[in-house]
C-alpha cells in the first residue's frame, strides 16, 4: 500500500493552501509543510492546463535544491479556471471577485489542477481537468458568499468546499477534490508510479 511505502520517504507539500493540506491528511499521509512564495506569471501563448502545469514546474523548481535529500518527495501544485479561453486567476479586491462570479453564473467552466512531484533525480508533472456547472446566481447570493467567505485566495473566486459549492454548482464533470486543488486519486497512482520508476 502506497502509503506504507511512503514511510520510507520525507514527503513535503510546498503550499501554504490549506485546502491542499487538509486534502493529504485526509488521505493519510505524514507530510512536513513549506511554503513557497512564486511569482505566478506564465507566457501567454499558454492555454488551459499548460497554464497549471507549467505554473506547478515553476513552483518545484523554486524549491532549494540542497533540501531534496536522498528519500525526499516534493509535491507542488496549482489550479486554474479556465472559461471561454480565458484564465480566471484569484481575485485582487471585492469588485474583481463579484465580477468574477458573474462569468460563471448559470454557465459551464473547468478546472485545471497541475501537479508536479520532484525527488533528488527525477521530476514528473500531471495534470488534472473537472468540468464545473453553476445555476444562475442573484446579485445578492453573489455579495454574501464575498462577504462572508472571502475568496481572495481562490482560483475563480470560489471555493467548492464553501456555501457556494452546496447551493450553485448543479454539477461536476470529473474530480471534486481536482476542482479543490489536488486531484486525489491521480495523485495517488501517479506518487505510486513514481516510487515504481
Amino acid at each position: 500500500m502506497l502509503n506504507e511505502k511512503l514511510k520510507n520517504y520525507s514527503l513535503i507539500l510546498a503550499s501554504g493552501s490549506p485546502r491542499r493540506i487538509a486534502i493529504l491528511k485526509d488521505m493519510g499521509f505524514d507530510f512536513t509543510i513549506e511554503k513557497l512564495n512564486v511569482d505566478e506569471a506564465f507566457p501567454e501563448n499558454l492555454k488551459g492546463s499548460e497554464i497549471a502545469l507549467y505554473i506547478s514546474k515553476k513552483k518545484s523548481e523554486a524549491f532549494p535544491k540542497d533540501k531534496i535529500l536522498e528519500n525526499t518527495i516534493v509535491i507542488t501544485a496549482d489550479t486554474i479556471v479556465w472559461q471561454d479561453n480565458k484564465i480566471l486567476g484569484k481575485p485582487k479586491n471585492r469588485n474583481e471577485a463579484i465580477e468574477m462570479l458573474k462569468l460563471l453564473s448559470g454557465d459551464d467552466h473547468e478546472v485545471f489542477t497541475g501537479v508536479t512531484l520532484r525527488s533528488k533525480n527525477k521530476l514528473h508533472s500531471f495534470f488534472n481537468r473537472s468540468k464545473v456547472s453553476f445555476r444562475p446566481l442573484q446579485q445578492y447570493e453573489i455579495e454574501y458568499y464575498i462577504d462572508n467567505f472571502k475568496p481572495f485566495d481562490k482560483a475563480g473566486s470560489y471555493g467548492v468546499q464553501e456555501w457556494i459549492g452546496y447551493v450553485a454548482i448543479e454539477h461536476i464533470e470529473g474530480s471534486f477534490f481536482n476542482v479543490m486543488g489536488l486531484p486525489t486519486r491521480m495523485l495517488y497512482s501517479e506518487l505510486e508510479n513514481f516510487l515504481s520508476e
